[in-house]
């Protein structure tokens, strides 16, 4: 535990520790994707540099989200639990469930916004350029998570007496469960599992660039919220990856994490009134706005 406190500061990251101690499972489970698909002659999903900035991103993204934690969110975190609305919430056999379940409901929140707020799009946007699918594809990750503030969307949780120890931990193992559904191995399962659970049938579709993908299945493990708030896509023609605006043609780390970035603010900074500006920052990726063409030349200008 001391090891740990050194390595995170006195409010740990679990997410981190969870991510951290998975990875070695997560590379092995990445070499039986690799042999499974390669006996099945379908070696198209292993793009050399692809597979190579997926994991250089993943590293960077761990590397920072210890980082970021040091200086920034674990005192952000610590300010809302110091202002909680209700003591400590106690997990035990009777908590965990409903717990577990309002950590999917967070990371739902987070996920479909990451989606229809160009800001924190900024960031996630990293994780759907990749245009092939395996598991690796899930360590594409954004080294501006933190920065953009993914933490806001389980606040609530905190604020209602559910240990940042505890929502990071669940998070942790959300994210864990992710890692496997990243992956064209698998197929569809049973119309139960389907119905109820995050897939790679599920995940595939939430990658793809096809018109009537673009925007879907949001869920982590679960795949309800999906169904209940109208943002379910069945797999039905072949998913075609990658970003529908603005697809960036590169494995540069610095471009790939930063290109949206850059973007999004040199749009927020053309011409016109502040509050059209401002927009960029909480409208969709695809939204756009007419800019005042400039004004003429007044040397140009004849006079009478």
């Amino acid at each position: 535990m001391d090891l740990i406190n050194s390595m995170f500061g006195p409010h740990i990251d679990w997410k981190q520790v969870v991510l951290t101690a998975m990875t070695p499972l997560f590379l092995i489970a990445f070499a039986i994707e690799w042999q499974v698909m390669r006996g099945r002659g379908q070696r198209a999903p292993f793009n050399g540099k692809e597979i190579v900035a997926n994991l250089m991103l993943g590293g960077a993204y761990q590397i920072f989200e210890v980082i970021a934690h040091a200086l920034i969110t674990a005192a952000a975190v610590a300010w809302f639990w110091q202002h909680r609305l209700i003591d400590e919430l106690p997990v035990n056999g009777w908590t965990i469930l409903p717990i577990f379940f309002a950590v999917e409901l967070c990371y739902y929140g987070f996920h479909r916004g990451s989606h229809r707020i160009r800001w924190f799009w900024s960031a996630h946007v990293v994780h759907h350029t990749g245009k092939v699918m395996n598991m690796t594809t899930a360590m594409r990750q954004s080294l501006l998570y933190s920065i953009t503030g993914w933490w806001l969307f389980f606040m609530p949780l905190v604020l209602l007496g559910v240990s940042p120890a505890v929502v990071f931990f669940l998070y942790g193992v959300n994210l864990s469960y992710q890692y496997f559904v990243h992956t064209e191995s698998v197929g569809k399962l049973h119309p139960w599992i389907e119905y109820v659970f995050n897939t790679p049938s599920h995940h595939r579709v939430h990658h793809g660039r096809n018109a009537q993908y673009i925007d879907k299945n949001y869920g982590g493990v679960l795949i309800l919220f999906d169904r209940w708030f109208g943002t379910f896509e069945p797999e039905v023609e072949k998913v075609d990856y990658g970003v529908a605006v603005r697809q960036p043609e590169s494995h540069n780390l610095l471009v790939l994490n930063f290109h949206e970035f850059r973007d999004l603010f040199r749009d927020v900074f053309r011409a016109g009134q502040l509050h059209a500006r401002l927009k960029h920052l909480v409208m969709p990726p695809e939204w756009t706005r007419d800019v005042p063409a400039a004004p003429a030349n007044a040397a140009s200008i004849s006079r009478p």
